[in-house]
């Protein structure tokens, strides 16, 4: 058996706690030493053979940690991402990878002189219904694709008072938050657009920060929309696919999220595995005219891991390289530049 691959986790908010930890603590291949928490010890109580570190100089200081997780609030990726790969630290970064493209054009260079792996974790690459559009796409069920329509959608019509994620301040809102997973998609699905327009909103009472958006990715022979709102209490399909021959709607959310939340584990046999009444609909006369259930492929959240084991461990390529989550930066930023000035940009 190979030896595992020592990680530290620079926080255990929420993506520590739901996505980080777990996913990591079952992987064969990693162990988890550090956990950095400001305050709270949690951490200790899950998992009580990992050591609490109170400030993330542990992690640097640590010379068995191979790799830092930077799962810390938005506007501190890029200078925590910094000093970690100074330290001679492989780094994963949480998405969005970080608030401008000259930051993230600094970490790039600054992992190549360092000869350190950087990647981000869009994990809903690995998202059950995303894998399942994918191959309904590389199968050419729909014939030739004409519109693409996804939504990420939420009700929560209280702004929340104690989070930094609704606070202007923060730079952040939905646009980064749940956008930064939308573009990610659209570009592996369909590459850089030529062209971007948007509109940003921020439609609930109180609210600082984004928290609606339409944006269309100009394609030459698809129609792309992104759309989110979290005023959203009867959500519609999650994605609307129509093609030449047919058409593919599917609802719900992938429930590798809520699972974690449970505290189950992910090498579970039925890991990601959705129940049939939340498959898609497919429509199409590819197969003589048919209109069915179709079954959703499995999540698999797990799979970052398994390809960055490879990574580092035998040069094998990134689950995420950061030049594609360098991409989703400069996407957000034409979406900006578009919605303040009511104009298509056109992208280099």
């Amino acid at each position: 058996m190979e030896e595992r691959i020592t990680v530290g986790i620079a926080s255990f908010g929420m993506s520590g706690k739901v996505f980080h930890a777990p996913l990591v603590s079952h992987h064969k291949n990693f162990r988890i030493k550090r956990i950095v928490e400001r305050s709270k010890d949690e951490a200790r109580m899950l998992y009580p053979n990992i050591l609490l570190s109170r400030s993330i100089d542990d992690l640097l200081q640590d010379s068995e940690i191979e790799v830092i997780i930077v799962n810390t609030p938005d506007q501190t990726h890029y200078k925590l991402a910094k000093q970690c790969l100074d330290a001679g630290k492989h780094v994963i970064v949480e998405k969005p990878f970080t608030q401008t493209v000259l930051q993230g054009n600094e970490l790039i260079e600054l992992a190549q002189q360092k000869g350190k792996i950087l990647s981000v974790f869009q994990n809903r690459r690995w998202d059950g219904d995303f894998l399942t559009v994918q191959h309904i796409l590389d199968e050419k069920l729909l014939g030739r694709l004409v519109d693409y329509e996804a939504h990420f959608d939420r009700y929560k019509n209280i702004v929340p008072q104690n989070t930094w994620k609704e606070r202007a301040s923060s730079g952040t809102g939905a646009l980064y938050n749940l956008g930064s997973h939308m573009i990610d998609q659209a570009l592996v699905l369909f590459g850089m657009p030529e062209a971007v327009t948007s509109v940003l909103k921020i439609m609930r009472t109180g609210g600082e920060v984004d928290d609606w958006y339409d944006i269309i990715l100009h394609y030459p022979h698809v129609n792309v929309n992104l759309k989110t709102s979290l005023l959203v209490k009867e959500p519609g399909p999650r994605y609307i696919l129509h093609g030449t021959q047919g058409s593919f709607l599917k609802w719900g959310l992938d429930p590798q999220e809520e699972t974690l939340k449970q505290g189950k584990n992910p090498n579970d046999p039925d890991w990601g595995r959705e129940s049939e009444e939340w498959w898609g609909t497919l429509n199409t006369e590819k197969e003589g005219v048919t209109q069915r259930k179709y079954e959703t492929l499995p999540g698999n959240y797990s799979a970052f891991y398994d390809a960055l084991y490879e990574s580092i461990a035998h040069g094998k390529e990134l689950p995420v390289k950061p030049e594609e989550a360098l991409n989703v930066i400069r996407i957000i930023e034409a979406v900006q530049k578009s919605s303040k000035t009511r104009t298509t940009i056109v992208l280099s």
